[in-house]
């Protein structure tokens, strides 16, 4: 087990927000439809199982005992997509219904002189959006792969570093959710950098039984300067092969750094890399990993969650690649905040963040649990 399961609370609290709506869907269409019958609290409790179903085996203290592959997969995250499309239908709806009530049926025409039908059908458009925003996800955006170049100023930068390429590659899941064809373009992209270095960052796979040794296989394709280097996440710890990833991936040539360094030169200059395994919240983060800093170098951090940032910054790390987050997955803007599920976890979502002279960037490629994105396409530098 990764995290202990109270841990959890925002995905808990998502799944009984959806099964509770569940009940006001079948309140709603039995006031409606009374004929139904049976039909209705039957038909509730089989999608309020489907519910606790998907959203509990998202859940790693399930899923860590009983692996979900193959057409389970697309069970449980058909699932989470009508929890998305049931919970986003209701809210909007609620607050649509607030703004503009329900018109008078026996009136041709409401009190604001507007027309009861198009009103209604004002109120059925809204309650659909969230659908419609969840489908555009399903099959269009989580298909929308991204190479995002950003440059990072380090103080005190050696001059034979500066310009110095490295393109990271995390969070692969190579599961039903991400194929072995989109790893490949993905691998594509990343070798047209031409880059110096080749990053990796963890969560090679979801769970056991996922294709591993094919994932690392491919990852062999990324060609740079000085290789790949990289760090395992937590579902390598879930799926219980950490052990297993890193002699396959050295038969690769690709290095996994697991509380360990490796100094890789560049003209005449040389960086210090640190790796680390997975940091557990509520565990001191970054145990020993002090004694990694090499003075005088250039110090980058390898981790798979960022939310260890400070932490690294303390101990003298000019820079620290993550992943983990990916961006959120399903990402509102709301008065140019975005709200997300990752902001529940750490203040460091996506992107490139400062913190006293030192800076982490975190990565967005991955996805997990399910085929949407939504405000959060897969990007890697």
């Amino acid at each position: 087990m990764v995290e202990p399961f109270w841990r959890y609370g925002p995905e808990l609290a998502g799944g009984a927000l959806a099964i509770w709506i569940q009940s006001r869907i079948a309140a709603a269409v039995r006031a409606r439809r009374p004929d139904f019958g049976a039909a209705i609290p039957l038909g509730t409790v089989a999608v309020s199982a489907w519910l606790a179903f998907s959203f509990l085996f998202s859940i790693p203290w399930f899923y860590n005992r009983w692996p979900i592959n193959g057409g389970m997969a697309w069970l449980k995250a058909g699932g989470i997509i009508w929890g998305m499309v049931t919970v986003g239908g209701w809210v909007v709806h609620r607050l649509v219904a607030a703004a503009v009530p329900d018109p008078d049926p026996a009136s041709a025409v409401d009190d604001a002189g507007f027309d009861p039908g198009r009103r209604k059908m004002l109120h059925l458009a809204a309650a659909g959006a969230p659908a419609m925003m969840v489908g555009y996800g399903t099959f269009v955006e989580r298909f929308h792969f991204q190479l995002k170049e950003v440059e990072i100023s380090i103080p005190g930068l050696a001059r034979d570093l500066d310009g110095l390429r490295l393109v990271q590659i995390t969070d692969i899941h190579l599961s039903p959710f991400f194929s072995a064809r989109d790893l490949a373009y993905t691998i594509g992209m990343a070798n047209e950098t031409k880059a110096d270095l080749a990053l990796m960052t963890g969560d090679l796979i979801t769970v056991r039984g996922d294709p591993l040794e094919e994932c690392i296989r491919l990852l062999g394709g990324v060609k740079t300067g000085s290789g790949m280097i990289g760090c395992l996440g937590n579902h390598e710890i879930s799926a219980d092969c950490e052990s297993l990833a890193a002699e396959l991936a050295a038969r690769q040539g690709i290095r996994i750094l697991r509380g360990a360094r490796e100094q890789v030169r560049f003209g005449n200059a040389t960086v210090n890399f640190a790796g680390v395994d997975y940091q557990r919240r509520g565990d001191p983060y970054l145990t020993g990993a002090e004694r990694l800093v090499q003075p005088g170098m250039l110090n980058v951090l390898l981790s798979h969650n960022p939310d260890v940032f400070p932490v690294a910054a303390g101990m003298g790390y000019d820079l620290t690649i993550a992943g983990h987050t990916h961006g959120g997955q399903v990402t509102v803007e709301i008065l140019h905040q975005y709200a997300n599920i990752a902001r529940f976890y750490t203040p460091y979502v996506y992107g490139h963040y400062e913190r006293n002279g030192k800076s982490i960037y975190v990565s967005r490629v991955g996805g997990l649990g399910h085929p949407v994105r939504v405000g959060a396409p897969r990007r890697s530098r």
